[in-house]
């Protein structure tokens, strides 16, 4: 069984586009990915781009989809000193890193912000693979 790491934009993804995922494979994610993924639902809703049905629709989907959430002390830490040592802006971009390195095989990221800055740090992984 491979273990995936995703962050909120991902998760969005894969809900919104009905990514099956493969059962031979685990999702991973820190304890705020799905609040996040509501935050970017609320915002395409403000912006006129989804209605609220539809929101909540995906909202649905996104709570249905087994994802693995963690928030424990050693990643927190890892996610601090990864934040430090690569100087980024938060340590809630570093969150999804520090579980990859602790828990999963690869991070799988729509966001090309997102991949850019984990590239190097932290093996990645692509939609495609989720269900392989």
């Amino acid at each position: 069984m491979a273990r995936y790491v995703i962050d909120a934009p991902t998760l969005l993804h894969l809900v919104t586009e009905q990514v099956p995922v493969s059962a031979g494979h685990q999702l991973v994610a820190p304890n705020a990915v799905r609040s996040q993924a509501l935050d970017l639902l609320f915002d395409q809703v403000r912006a006129g781009r989804l209605t609220d049905a539809v929101a909540m629709e995906l909202h649905d989907r996104m709570t249905q989809l087994r994802i693995r959430l963690l928030g424990d002390r050693v990643s927190r830490r890892v996610a601090w000193q990864l934040a430090r040592e690569h100087g980024f802006d938060s340590a809630t971009d570093a969150e999804f890193l520090a579980v990859t390195r602790l828990q999963a095989d690869a991070y799988v990221t729509v966001d090309d912000a997102a991949r850019t800055r984990a590239d190097g740090i932290v093996p990645l992984g692509t939609v495609d693979q989720l269900t392989a």
